[in-house]
């Protein structure tokens, strides 16, 4: 192969995984998650966030707290950040953001009980108790590393406008009904994904227009290429429609509402409907579903227009889409990026690599299962057929386990989109922990599998908590002689 083609191999894997995320993750998974952040900083103050999840909130409730809300949103990293950014900015600790922002993508309902069913129980347990065990671990090294950055974050975020503590109910129930649209379109339940009616719209050719996109855009399991099917076009389309209308609509919303503002909030509901329905390409033309999920979304949609119009004010409704639009600015062009980014990355590397390096349990296995998460990212749920897959063909459980647990959590646009939040270096000592603590995980389980009784591998443990613990508590204590050094000489 010429560079030539070699460097045009590249670009399509890039541009071929862009289209696929697009067309089928962005809709109904990125935009609810924007417009719930969006939503949070705009309609909820600094204090119903903090009293559960604050940076003072007792550790007993912020980190328990933080972990039950990650656990029932099956979301993947790249729709996890948007809500992590809403509750961080909003005044949440660190600490507590952490661990939502790990647990959410890692240790999910659906991700667990999808685990359990398709490769075992054991291992959909063991998932479960080192991501919340490391979860919780990691938020709170990273709360303590950054102890001084979180006070000044928690001064910043004060609001002496805001109503202290108290959150009108119509508000609480806006966030509900984004939260509901959210789940309605993402949750993989029978009753969501059962088609209830059924019509074919004639459209010659269609299937011709699918054989085409097919060869346009790479489609390999193995690699986690989607593939985008016609009604993925169509989606790209509308969502192009969208960003052009968005730039004239909602880059003054603060100010006024304009006639663009209304075409893209028409075009946001029309697309969503489109997203949620069930096409596929035929001789005869395009066969549309109309699933459960579809009647969802548009029941959730109804009730937030009718609470928008009937229970919020006009300035909550402008500081809501205008605090959503300032979000998909600040994180969706790194999303881009990123995602072309692994596109490019997957075409040089070869699955076999991975099976190869991970087919034992140790060091090099474990860190190639996390490597393996970082580059070669699939949606939620989706890496769990595909880590089964690797199993079969020869990985062992310790690293298929580290793969599991930073799949979820390292992506490459999600690093980049975390970054845009909390810094670079927040954002490399968060990758560092993950990877550290995901391979650990991995080689526990994998000595567990091996037949190391579950005494040694406690043991283990201990020692390796035991080590960290006191590496922890020498930074604490230097912390303490750093800020009380400040606070003699003034704050500086």
């Amino acid at each position: 192969m010429d560079l030539g083609s070699w460097l045009t191999k590249l670009v399509q894997g890039g541009l071929g995984n862009l289209a696929a995320y697009l067309a089928a993750h962005v809709l109904l998974c990125l935009l609810p998650a924007f417009f719930i952040a969006g939503a949070l900083a705009a309609l909820i103050p600094k204090e119903a966030i903090t009293r559960f999840l604050g940076r003072t909130a007792p550790k007993y409730i912020s980190y328990p707290a933080a972990a039950a809300a990650g656990s029932i949103l099956a979301v993947c990293s790249c729709t996890i950040v948007p809500l992590f950014a809403g509750i961080y900015k909003k005044g949440a600790g660190l600490g507590p953001a952490i661990t939502f922002l790990f647990f959410a993508p890692a240790a999910n309902i659906l991700a667990l009980a999808y685990t359990g069913v398709a490769i075992g129980m054991d291992l959909a347990i063991a998932r479960l108790v080192l991501s919340l065990t490391f979860g919780v671990g990691i938020g709170m090294i990273m709360a303590l590393i950054f102890r001084r950055e979180d006070v000044r974050h928690d001064e910043a975020t004060n609001d002496p406008f805001a109503v202290k503590g108290r959150v009108p109910a119509p508000n609480w129930v806006f966030v509900v009904l984004l939260v509901a649209l959210l789940l309605s379109g993402t949750l993989k339940l029978p009753v969501l994904l059962n088609s209830y009616a059924q019509v074919t719209l004639p459209f010659s050719g269609a299937d011709n227009l699918q054989g085409i996109l097919n060869r346009i855009v790479p489609f390999d399991a193995s690699k986690g290429e989607e593939g985008v099917s016609v009604q993925g076009l169509i989606l790209i389309g509308l969502l192009i429609l969208i960003g052009i209308s968005a730039w004239f609509g909602l880059n003054q919303v603060d100010e006024k509402f304009s006639r663009w503002t209304w075409v893209t909030l028409g075009l946001i509901v029309v697309t969503l409907l489109v997203a949620s329905t069930g096409m596929e390409a035929t001789a005869a033309g395009f066969e549309v579903r109309f699933l459960g999920k579809s009647l969802a979304v548009a029941a959730a949609l109804l009730a937030l227009g009718y609470v928008a119009r009937r229970h919020l004010a006009a300035h909550q409704v402008q500081e809501w889409l205008w605090e959503s639009w300032r979000f998909i600015k600040q994180i969706f062009p790194l999303l881009v990026v990123g995602v072309f980014g692994v596109g490019v990355i997957r075409q040089l590397i070869k699955p076999e690599w991975i099976e190869a390096l991970a087919g034992r349990n140790n060091l090099p296995g474990a860190l190639a299962g996390v490597a393996f998460g970082v580059f070669m990212y699939f949606p939620t749920l989706v890496e769990v057929p595909i880590a089964n897959m690797f199993l079969g063909l020869g990985m062992h459980p310790g690293p298929l386990l580290a793969y599991l647990m930073a799949d979820p959590e390292l992506s490459l646009q999600s690093i980049l989109m975390i970054s845009v939040i909390i810094g670079r270096l927040k954002t490399w000592v968060y990758v560092f922990w993950v990877a550290l603590f995901s391979t650990i995980a991995g080689l526990l389980y994998g000595l567990w599998k091996d037949g190391t009784s579950l005494g040694w591998i406690a043991l283990y443990l201990a020692g390796f908590i035991a080590v960290l613990a006191v590496s922890l508590a020498l930074l604490e204590r230097r912390n303490r002689r750093v800020m009380v050094h400040a606070e003699a000489h003034g704050g500086e």
